[in-house]
C-alpha cells in the first residue's frame, strides 16, 4: 500500500495504494565488544576503502571513506575496541572479520530498549553491513549483499546512508543485468481476472455489510468539486477512473516485473524502482499544502485491518484487487471501545468479524459507511471523519 501525505496548515494527508495478491474474502480491517582484551590497545583509523577500489565487482562508498576515521574514533571511546579491530579487518577485505564486526553491532542494538542505543552503535551496523554486502557483491553473490544491505537500511544509522542506498542501487542493476533474480516461474497475474462472486463476496463480509449507506462515486471529479463538496466537509469519496494512466496498474499485477525488480529485498525498505510506476494524484495539493509521506503495501488476499483511526488526511489507491472498507463516524469513537494503552490508542478493541456483544454491547447497531474499493480506484477520506472505527478487508 503506498501512502501520501501532506498538510494543510497542520492537517497532514495520506493516500494509501493497496495491492493484494490471491482469491479470498475476510472481513473488518554475540560476541562483546564493548570490553577491552588484556593489553590491547586501539588500533589506529584506518580508511574502510583501503584495500578496494572502483570497479564492476566493487561499489564506491564515499561517505564510509569520509567519515570512517572520526567514527570509528567514536566507537573507541565507547569501548569499542575489538569492533575497531575487526572493521579495520574488514576494510582490508577479509569476510571473517566483516561478519564479526557486524555481531558485534547487532549486539549492541540489542543491547536494550531501542531509545537506549547509542547512535554510534548504528552507525557502527551501517559500516559493517557495507563491509559484509561488499564482500558478498565481489563474489557474485548479489541476493546476500541485497539482504545486507536491506538489513543496514532498517537497522543502522543515518550517516551512512547515501553509501547503502547507492549500493543497493548498483548490486540491484547488477542483478537484473546478470539475471540474478530467478524468473524460473511462467508468466503469471498477481490477481486473476475469474474474481469470487458477488454473493460469495458478500457473505465472507462482516454483519451489515453493504446495506447501509455506501460511500459515493465520482469519475473524473474535478480538484475544485474534491475540496467543496468532500475534502472541507470531511466526507469520504471513491474517485473512479483516476488511475487509468499509472504503469503499476499492469507492471505490479505482473508477477516477473516483481520479482525482477524487487524479488530479492528485505522488508520494509524503499523500492525505489517501483516509484516510477505511480503518479501523485493532484488531490493530494488540494487546498496547499506539502506531501508528507508515500507508502507501498503488498499483501495476500484476506489480509485483515483492524478498526482503527489516522491522524492524517488519506487517499487510498487500489492498484491490483479489491477492498473491503468500512468507516464510522468520529464522534462514535468511544462506542467502539479504543485501547486505552498510548501504543494502540488509535485502534479498536473491537472485532468486526465476531463481536463480542457482552463486551462490545454498544458496536451492533452503530451507523457507518462503506465500500467495495475496486481496482483503480481511489477512496479518499478526511481526518475530520477521523477514521476512528474504521476497517477494511482485503480480498480479490
Amino acid at each position: 500500500m503506498l501512502n501520501w501525505s501532506n498538510s494543510l496548515g497542520h492537517q497532514p494527508r495520506k493516500i494509501s495504494i493497496m495491492v493484494l495478491s490471491s482469491h479470498s474474502c475476510t472481513s473488518a480491517t554475540h560476541t562483546d565488544c564493548t570490553g577491552r582484551v588484556a593489553g590491547a590497545h586501539p588500533p589506529p583509523s584506518m580508511s574502510s576503502s583501503t584495500a578496494f577500489t572502483e570497479s564492476s565487482d566493487h561499489f564506491e562508498t564515499p561517505t564510509m571513506d569520509l567519515e570512517a576515521p572520526t567514527l570509528l574514533q567514536d566507537i573507541t571511546e565507547q569501548g569499542g575496541y575489538a569492533y575497531v579491530s575487526m572493521a579495520t579487518l574488514a576494510a582490508a577485505g577479509d569476510s571473517r572479520a566483516a561478519e564479526a564486526a557486524r555481531e558485534m553491532a547487532w549486539e549492541q542494538l540489542h543491547s536494550g530498549p531501542w531509545h537506549s542505543v547509542l547512535p554510534v552503535w548504528r552507525d557502527a551496523y551501517s559500516m559493517a553491513c557495507l563491509h559484509v554486502a561488499r564482500l558478498h557483491f565481489s563474489k557474485g553473490e548479489l541476493s546476500e549483499s541485497l539482504r545486507v544491505l536491506d538489513m543496514g537500511l532498517i537497522m543502522g544509522g543515518m550517516l551512512l546512508r547515501k553509501d547503502l542506498d547507492s549500493a543497493v542501487d548498483k548490486v540491484s542493476a547488477k542483478a537484473r543485468d546478470a539475471g540474478a533474480v530467478s524468473e524460473q516461474l511462467a508468466k503469471r497475474k498477481l490477481v486473476r481476472q475469474d474474481g469470487l462472486r458477488d454473493a460469495e463476496v458478500l457473505q465472507s463480509l462482516p454483519f451489515k455489510s453493504l446495506s447501509l449507506k455506501l460511500v459515493g462515486r465520482r469519475p473524473s471529479l474535478s480538484l475544485e468539486g474534491f475540496l467543496r463538496e468532500y475534502f472541507l466537509s470531511g466526507s469520504p469519496v471513491i474517485i473512479s477512473d483516476s488511475m487509468a494512466h499509472w504503469p503499476a496498474r499492469t507492471k505490479w499485477n505482473d508477477m516477473d516485473y516483481l520479482r525482477r525488480v524487487a524479488g530479492d529485498r528485505t522488508v520494509p525498505v524503499e523500492i525505489s524502482e517501483l516509484r516510477n510506476d505511480i503518479c501523485i494524484p493532484d488531490y493530494c495539493f488540494a487546498g496547499g499544502g506539502e506531501l508528507r509521506s508515500l507508502n507501498a503495501w503488498f499483501g495476500p488476499a484476506g489480509t485483515v485491518t483492524p478498526l482503527h483511526h489516522d491522524p492524517h488526511h488519506n487517499i487510498l489507491a487500489q492498484v491490483v484487487g479489491r477492498k473491503y472498507v468500512r468507516l464510522y463516524h468520529a464522534s462514535l469513537s468511544e462506542e467502539l471501545y479504543p485501547y486505552t494503552e498510548t501504543m494502540l490508542k488509535n485502534s479498536s478493541q473491537v472485532d468486526l468479524d465476531n463481536i463480542d456483544e457482552i463486551r462490545f454491547p454498544k458496536v451492533h447497531d452503530l451507523g457507518f459507511e462503506d465500500c467495495i474499493l475496486e481496482e483503480g480506484g481511489g477512496l479518499s477520506t478526511s481526518w475530520m471523519l477521523d477514521m476512528k472505527g474504521s476497517g477494511s478487508s482485503d480480498y480479490i
